[in-house]
């Protein structure tokens, strides 16, 4: 067991210290541990056989058609509305439009599903508007990074879709649900942080928007907004399947985009298919190799010795989950978050399972962290693409960046400490463990 894990994870270092692609060297990694225990040929038979049945799954259809649908409001016009809308509702507090980047994050990063997307689009926009108003650009960009990843806890989410998979068919609908309350905690969190910032720096409130500007703004919202009642109105009343939702939202979100708003034409839903093909091409090769390392885990008996460890170390449960986080943590420093997830869910499932952990919790309490992780250097994917379009370096966006992570990992510690915060709404709205 101990030669598996040192074959496994050794090898997937050296691997993706070559620069090899993610994807491929969860896969080679996975091929060297099984050929501990058979022939080549053999492993490498396994491994393309796990890939191609781990991704023959009705529930991961719902990936493509909400990256496709996520890309359709991207550039129907859809970031501008709703920033005028998170506009009028943070104009007053101090340091105004900070607070509306967070908001519109929050907002967008629902509806795409896609912290990187919602990093450029909002940050796009706001950046300049942010730099007139005199803050500090690093600041500005801090802010947006810090936000970005919201979305991905507030649903439609596709990482909780893909944490869905990988525990056996734990309920999307409940984790959709779940990731409400954590998600508003991070952004009102952020927004509590940069408020205090923006108030000792003295940046500007902005003025009382007249009641023509709030109805425009509200207006002009609530259909993109939508979007949102439609796919979680739909699963919480049992209409359709998460799967199905995600066919209906690419439906409502070209209804909008082309026939609605017209800001885009049919010339353009060629490259939009293409983007979102390309897109979810990567996402599945990933998934599939990292189903292929969960079945090696598996065989090499590599979960249940990390479980074991883990659960000597202490009889503590605050102390094992600590432990976790932390792991996590770091782990999300230089991984990024679908591989991470795929690969250390099969691992630290069964230990919080010993604890008592309930899956729909312990699935947003590794999204929340996990969702720090892509803020962070080295490889923090909203880290390069808000500092891209702040107009900034990652060395200039560290330093306020900092009190920004302090409250992430603070709320962190929140969630996984009080189950409640995760598991209210799905008791309340779906009678989740009753």
């Amino acid at each position: 067991m101990n030669t598996a894990i040192l074959v496994l994870f050794g090898s997937f270092a050296v691997f993706m210290a070559m620069g090899v692609p993610v994807a491929f060297a969860i896969g080679s990694a996975a091929t060297l541990t099984f050929f501990l225990f058979m022939g080549f040929e053999q492993s490498i038979f396994i491994v393309a056989q796990q890939m191609a049945s781990g991704l023959d799954s009705f529930t991961l259809l719902a990936i493509p058609f909400f990256i496709l649908a996520g890309n359709i409001m991207n550039r129907g016009g859809i970031a501008i509305r709703l920033i005028d809308f998170a506009k009028v509702l943070a104009g007053r507090l101090p340091g105004a439009l900070a607070h509306c980047n967070v908001i519109a994050n929050m907002l967008f990063g629902s509806i795409s599903g896609s912290a990187v997307a919602s990093a450029a689009a909002v940050g796009g926009v706001m950046a300049p508007l942010q730099e007139r108003e005199g803050y500090d650009r690093s600041f500005s960009a801090a802010v947006n990074i810090a936000s970005s990843p919201t979305g991905l806890l507030i649903p439609p989410s596709a990482t909780l879709i893909v944490y869905s998979l990988i525990t056996g068919g734990t309920s999307i609908a409940a984790l959709f649900v779940a990731g409400y309350l954590p998600g508003l905690l991070m952004g009102l969190g952020l927004m509590l942080v940069a408020g205090i910032i923006a108030k000792r720096r003295g940046y500007p409130v902005s003025p009382r928007p007249s009641w023509s500007v709030v109805w425009r703004a509200g207006r002009d919202a609530v259909l993109p907004l939508g979007l949102i009642v439609v796919i979680m109105g739909g699963i919480i009343t049992g209409i359709f399947t998460a799967t199905e939702a995600s066919a209906a939202a690419v439906v409502y979100a070209l209804v909008l985009a082309l026939v609605w708003y017209r800001e885009i034409g049919l010339r353009d839903l060629p490259k939009i298919l293409m983007e979102s093909a390309v897109t979810t091409s990567v996402v599945l090769l990933m998934i599939g190799a990292s189903i292929a390392m969960s079945r090696a885990m598996a065989f090499g008996m590599i979960p249940n010795t990390i479980s074991d460890v883990l659960l000597n170390i202490s009889e503590n449960p605050l102390a094992i989950l600590l432990a976790i986080n932390i792991t996590l943590l770091l782990i999300g420093t230089f991984m990024d978050m679908t591989p991470a997830l795929l690969i250390f869910t099969p691992i630290f499932l069964p230990v919080v399972g010993d604890l008592g952990m309930d899956p729909v919790h312990f699935g947003i309490v590794m999204t929340f962290n996990l969702c720090i992780g892509i803020c962070t250097p080295p490889v923090g994917s909203a880290l390069f693409v808000g500092c891209s379009v702040g107009g900034t370096s990652i060395a200039e966006v560290i330093r306020p960046l900092l009190p920004l992570y302090a409250v992430l990992v603070t709320l962190l510690m929140v969630v996984t400490y009080v189950p409640e915060i995760s598991l209210f709404l799905p008791r309340v709205l779906l009678g989740y463990g009753q």
